[in-house]
Order: structure tokens, then C-alpha cells, then sequence
């Protein structure tokens, strides 16, 4: 037996010896393992220290997305999305602003005036209002407070595809409502209808005004809840400031008019709701319009390019 013991003592001593001091020896997969080979090796740190095996040599990124293409790709996503979950509020839109016309109607005569006319244009810029005004800014403040900014930083995307192409969607989901709701108040208020084409202008260009001003107010504000109501008090100001003519409004009042993106689809549409059309009237609204929304467009990619660097505290 002591022998033996020596024999087993001798041995483990040779076992420390090889594997030196402080080294944890292989453990055993478990007790009865047939072979006596078949242990675990122990945590062992890895020779040549930290960043070995790793290549020095910079792996090529993949290449960046062209502004169009990408721009065409965000369109179609978000008006696809716009189509299927927007859908209940652009009838809300729309039955908000026929509304506004039949309240209208119990004190404004029917006619050509300057009152029939604002009431009919400034409801049926409204619906753009509401959509790509309020919507797109409550939309890309709750994407900006839920992270989903970071998701859209990650791709190759150009920042002005996102938020062009995000804005252009919603102003594009707009015409439906706008159509129904210009044709519905030129007959409720008499009005002639051979001018309405000029709404293939009107729509896309307040739209781009309103929704680059939405996306603004969504991406700049710190707080989900600061956006939403950001985008009600602006859709808010286009229903008053919009469905009054402003000769009846007080100065003041008029300058803020002014300031309003939707005021010149306004006026180019109350313009050729008239018997004799001033044609260049409605240019010049239609050229301050598409000014204003490059302006506004401009602000929205400035915005989303910040919050795209910045988290929300």
C-alpha cells in the first residue's frame, strides 16, 4: 500500500511538473469514461496575445446606393405601407373637410366670391395638410423615438432617398381626398370646374411644402408626443388661415398667413375656381410654392441627417 501510494504521489508530482504552476489540468468528461484519454481541456489562453489571426487589411464596404434608386425604393415602400394602414385617415381627411364645406355652406353663398372660393380651396388643401403635415410628422417622431432611425442609418440609403421619399409618399397618398373633395365643393358652391386640372400641379407641390415641413417638426422635435403636437397645431393653422379669404383677415393674422407653406396651393387654387382665371397669378403662387417646398424638402433631409447621429435623451 505504500508503495503504491509512493507510486501515485510520484506520479500526480510528474503531472505538475509537466503542466507547470497554476495550470488547471484537463478535467475528465465525466467519471466513468471508459477511455481514460477523454478529458475536457481546460480555458487556456491563446498564444501571441490580443488580435491574433485578425487581418489588418480593411474589408471593402459595399457600395453606396445612387440618391434616385434609392429614393424610387423608399417611395414605393412607404407608399405601399401609407396604402394599407393609412387608408381609415385619409377617409377621415376627407369626411373632415366635405364637413367643413357643409358648415361653410349655411353662411356663405354659393358663387363665384372670394368667400365660396376660399372655403372650397383652402378644405380641399387641407387634406394634404392633414396628411402630409400632421401624419408625417407624428410618423417620424415615434420612428425617431424608437430607435427606427439607427435602422435606416445602417443601410447603404442616402439620407435625402429616406426623407424624400418618405415625404413624397405621403403627399401622393393625398390625392384621392383632394379630387373628391375639390369636385364635391365646386358643385356644392357653383363653382366652375374646368380649372381643376390645375390640382395636378396643386397637390404635388403643397404636398411637398407640408410634408417637408411635417418630416421637419417629427425629426427636430425631442419628444414623440412634441411632434404629434407639433403637427396638429400646423394642420390646425392651415384649416383657419386657409378656408377665410385674407382681405377679411387682420394684418397680423396675414403675415402668419404668408408664412404658411399650403397658403400658395391656396390661392392657385381659389385663382381658377373663378369664372376668368388670372393665369399668372397662378404661376406666381404655383413658382412661391415649389420654392417653399425645395426649402422645405432641403429642411427635412438637414433634419433627418441630425437625428440619424443623435439618440433622443
Amino acid at each position: 500500500m505504500d508503495a503504491a501510494a509512493a507510486a501515485g504521489a510520484g506520479a500526480g508530482s510528474g503531472d505538475r511538473g509537466d503542466h507547470g504552476p497554476g495550470v488547471r489540468r484537463p478535467r475528465r468528461l465525466h467519471t466513468r469514461h471508459p477511455d481514460p484519454g477523454g478529458r475536457l481541456p481546460g480555458p487556456r489562453r491563446p498564444g501571441g496575445g490580443a488580435g491574433t489571426g485578425v487581418s489588418a487589411v480593411p474589408h471593402p464596404l459595399a457600395p453606396a446606393v445612387r440618391v434616385w434608386p434609392a429614393l424610387r425604393a423608399v417611395y414605393v415602400a412607404q407608399l405601399s405601407r401609407a396604402r394599407v394602414a393609412r387608408i381609415p385617415l385619409l377617409f377621415v381627411a376627407t369626411f373632415q373637410s366635405i364637413g367643413i364645406m357643409v358648415l361653410m355652406r349655411g353662411v356663405v353663398a354659393g358663387g363665384s366670391g372670394d368667400e365660396a372660393r376660399a372655403v372650397v380651396a383652402g378644405s380641399a388643401v387641407l387634406v394634404v395638410a392633414f396628411v402630409a403635415l400632421n401624419l408625417l410628422a407624428q410618423y417620424f417622431g415615434q420612428l425617431r423615438a424608437g430607435g427606427g432611425i439607427d435602422h435606416y442609418a445602417t443601410l447603404p440609403v442616402p439620407a435625402a432617398a429616406v426623407a424624400l421619399g418618405t415625404a413624397a409618399a405621403y403627399a401622393s397618398f393625398t390625392v384621392p381626398g383632394v379630387v373628391v373633395t375639390a369636385v364635391s365643393g365646386a358643385l356644392l358652391y357653383q363653382l366652375p370646374l374646368g380649372g381643376l386640372w390645375v390640382l395636378l400641379a396643386v397637390i404635388p407641390l403643397a404636398g411637398a411644402a407640408l410634408a417637408g415641413l411635417g418630416a421637419a417638426l417629427g425629426l427636430l422635435a425631442p419628444r414623440a408626443e412634441l411632434a404629434t403636437l407639433c403637427g396638429q397645431l400646423g394642420m390646425s393653422a392651415a384649416l383657419l388661415l386657409g378656408v377665410l379669404p385674407a382681405a377679411r383677415l387682420p394684418e397680423p393674422v396675414r403675415w402668419l398667413r404668408e408664412l404658411l407653406p399650403s397658403t400658395y396651393g391656396v390661392e392657385a387654387l381659389a385663382e381658377v375656381l373663378r369664372p376668368g382665371p388670372d393665369w399668372g397669378v397662378v404661376l406666381v403662387n404655383l413658382a412661391v410654392c415649389a420654392g417653399v417646398g425645395v426649402l422645405a424638402l432641403a429642411l427635412a433631409t438637414w433634419a433627418y441627417r441630425r437625428a440619424a447621429v443623435s439618440r433622443p435623451a
